[in-house]
């Protein structure tokens, strides 16, 4: 596809203006490639219907196998209060599902020869070294529990950032009461600092368990985008936006919307459903002081469904080399052993099921059985806060991508279901 584009570069933003939309994948009927065109429609007629009720603003739906799109449909509102109708080319806030693109940008340097993953992350950025965690303590005198410093017994690696071993937390989420309170005593919200002042006010607070020991999900993507940026001399959106996102014809992803586009950003109910409580996203109209790796991309649904394909391919799409292919297996592979039985379970909060190890970057899916959830041993997932989702099952050679802006626990039950109506239409 010819296309005209002008590449701003700065601080904070990476905005691609293009005359294009997103390369599309190849498409092909379902049957062409092992779906059952009436049954793949059940996708579609359970989110009208949940549309129609009131649960959702809007979806949309993308499944591909065997290298082409068999299902793509947009259903609903893109912006319930004004009445636009929701398009296959809206553009997502996809907040954690920045996470495996970032993690494919730290393997890009991993394969330069300019990262190992052994690598202390202290050796790029210096703050993050003689980190103290908080240790809990019971004192049978007064039947009180208290908290002690103590040092860290070895340093966080760049392989504890990618599978979230390092010790950090998103604060909130911590059953460790010191930690909680220091994470909202110093302020480490990305959205209000830079990268650089993040990993500055990381430093002070404590880690909630020693580095390699349990699998917590939190910042630690955070701060591996900012070991991208450190190494490459990039900001994370320049970065990917040289390495990854031209490369695959990802014309609508980035940190932020160019005013051209922001007619296409899909938006929530201005209320809750079910609290009734006010929803508020992320403002991409305009560039963010840091451009986090852990949650503040934007991305399209064809976008991230090349995305998709280039992993599934083994790290290159249309002649276009990201990784190599062992550099994906290593990725999709479990890297947590028995720490995950040490802790969380990587998506009891994804998909309110256990059965997941976690590679880095994405939950890895451990056996066949377990999880409560159709799927296959290896496939590979992970999700976004206002309730956009994707899955990749080498085994069947099958993704599937579902995008809404609808957060809170409603959406753990559309990944789930989503996973089922896709699998259900397989009939070879």
């Amino acid at each position: 596809m010819k296309r005209l584009a002008i590449l701003f570069l700065s601080t904070g933003l990476v905005a691609l203006h293009t005359l294009a939309w997103a390369e599309p994948l190849p498409s092909a009927k379902p049957e062409q490639v092992g779906f059952s065109s009436e049954r793949l429609e059940r996708i579609g007629q359970v989110l009208k219907a949940d549309v129609a009720k009131g649960q959702i603003p809007g979806a949309v739906a993308l499944v591909a196998r065997k290298g082409r799109v068999a299902y793509f449909q947009a259903v609903g509102f893109r912006d319930k209060a004004t009445g636009a109708p929701m398009g296959t080319d809206a553009i997502f806030r996809i907040y954690s599902m920045t996470k495996p693109i970032a993690s494919v940008a730290a393997m890009v340097l991993v394969e330069e020869g300019k990262v190992a993953l052994t690598d202390p992350v202290s050796k790029f950025l210096p703050p993050l070294t003689k980190l103290e965690v908080a240790v809990q303590r019971f004192d049978p005198v007064t039947g009180k529990v208290g908290y002690s410093m103590v040092p860290a017994e070895r340093e966080i690696t760049i392989q504890d950032l990618h599978r979230h071993t390092s010790g950090f937390t998103y604060g909130e989420t911590s059953p460790n009461a010191r930690v909680k309170e220091a994470y909202a005593k110093a302020g480490v919200d990305w959205k209000d600092l830079t990268g650089a002042e993040q990993v500055e006010r990381l430093a002070k607070v404590p880690l909630a368990y020693q580095p390699g020991t349990v699998w917590h999900y939190g910042l630690s993507t955070d701060v591996l985008g900012r070991v991208v940026e450190a190494v490459s001399g990039l900001t994370l959106g320049q970065f990917l936006q040289e390495r990854v996102f031209t490369p695959l014809k990802m014309t609508d992803s980035g940190f932020s919307v160019p005013r051209e586009k922001v007619g296409r950003i899909a938006e929530p109910f201005e209320k809750d459903p079910t609290t009734g409580n006010p929803i508020k996203l992320i403002d991409v109209t305009v560039a963010p002081k840091n451009d986090s790796g852990g949650g503040g991309g934007v991305v399209s649904t064809a976008d991230y469904a090349r995305f998709c394909q280039m992993l599934l391919n083994g790290g290159s799409l249309d002649g276009a080399r990201i990784l190599s292919r062992t550099t994906v297996r290593l990725m999709t592979s479990d890297h947590l052993g028995p720490i995950a039985d040490a802790g969380p379970s990587p998506t009891t909060g994804l998909l309110g099921t256990p059965g997941y190890g976690f590679g880095l970057g994405f939950a890895v899916r451990r056996q066949d059985g377990v999880a409560a959830v159709h799927g296959s041993a290896g496939d590979y997932t992970w999700g976004g806060f206002a309730g956009t989702y994707f899955w990749i099952d080498p085994k069947e050679e099958l993704f599937g991508i579902l995008m809404t802006q609808q957060p809170g626990p409603i959406r753990v039950e559309y990944r789930k279901v989503f996973r089922q109506l896709v699998y259900q239409a397989i009939i070879d």
